[in-house]
């Protein structure tokens, strides 16, 4: 049923050459220090890698498109060199790979929905299609809505610092300058936690299964370290709720926690558009709550104490 209506291999093919030929002609005129033969590289080497990730998201359920991108970063970094404007190769590198990587695993999981559903491969294909169309016009909009509300957008301290943008950057840099550009002990720090985290799989994946659930998993760990506060908290209060839900009626938790899940992460994405239109119209909210530490908690109660006199 699912392999009656596939998509030629013909058009797969002359598809995938089309939009390599346009990202060849016009991304070196919007990043300068892109190459023209740098995308040709990236779109040689792209599929292999786009299929390695698409088999491994089929199996787990976990893109890591990230993880290609950043190899972009360092070949096309350290290729392009510091003179050549490296660092903004190598970023705009990255893009292109991990559009090419997680478009491959994103696919195939709509696919795989697909073929459990019969449902017609072509008009998957054309409703992804519209929807990508979509996107080109919607995503920019989104993000001019942002933009606009916060100013102060992707700087630190601000309300979305955007993490993402200062790791890559520094691998980026990284990839420019080599190793010799991290601070001392770091690549010791790196090899010791690496070993770390690879000894700590291992005795997770040997011990009994009573006992595996005590061990942590590494990435779980390292998530929260590079990621704003908002999201580690989010992640362990749904972990909690979870952790509960499973000890009271295990089964139902099994079911329906992912669609729990999705749920709440789509709702708190949802939120951001209507606080982002809030914020355009200077609307400021009723009260306001902040964390401090001891010692500026009795600065602000000291303050606020000589103003009461």
């Amino acid at each position: 049923m699912f392999m009656k209506d596939r998509i030629p291999t013909w058009l797969a093919v002359g598809g995938y050459v089309a939009i390599a030929a346009v990202a060849t002609v016009t991304l070196p005129q919007i990043f300068n220090p892109l190459e023209w033969y740098y995308v040709v590289v990236i779109y040689l080497f792209a599929p292999a890698l786009a299929f390695c990730n698409a088999y491994g998201c089929g199996l787990t359920d976990w893109s890591l498109a990230s993880t290609y991108g950043k190899l972009a970063i360092f070949v096309i970094g350290a290729w392009a060199g510091k003179s050549q404007g490296g660092v903004l190769a190598g970023l705009a590198a990255c893009g292109v790979m991990m559009n090419i990587v997680s478009t491959a695993s994103d696919l195939m999981q709509d696919f795989k929905t697909g073929y459990l559903t019969l449902a017609s491969p072509r008009s998957m294909f054309v409703s992804q299609v519209i929807g990508t169309a979509m996107g080109c016009v919607i995503a920019p909009c989104v993000f001019w809505i942002f933009y606009s509300a916060f100013p102060d957008l992707g700087q630190q301290g601000s309300e979305y610092p955007a993490p993402y943008a200062v790791v890559y950057r520094n691998l980026a840099i990284l990839g420019v300058e080599g190793f010799g550009s991290l601070p001392k002990h770091c690549l010791a720090l790196c090899y010791a936690l690496f070993a770390a985290a690879i000894l700590t799989n291992v005795v997770r994946d040997t011990v009994p299964k009573k006992w595996a659930r005590f061990v942590p998993i590494p990435m779980a760990i390292a998530i929260p370290f590079y990621i704003p506060q908002p999201f580690a908290i989010d992640m362990c209060v749904g972990s909690l709720i979870l952790f509960i839900w499973e000890t009271r009626d295990k089964a139902k938790a099994n079911a329906f926690g992912p669609a729990v899940a999705s749920g709440l992460i789509c709702g708190e994405g949802i939120w951001s558009v209507p606080k982002s239109i809030l914020a355009l119209a200077k609307v400021n909210p009723p009260i306001c709550m902040k964390f401090l530490s001891r010692r500026t908690n009795l600065k602000v109660d000291d303050f606020l104490a000589t103003l009461s006199r």
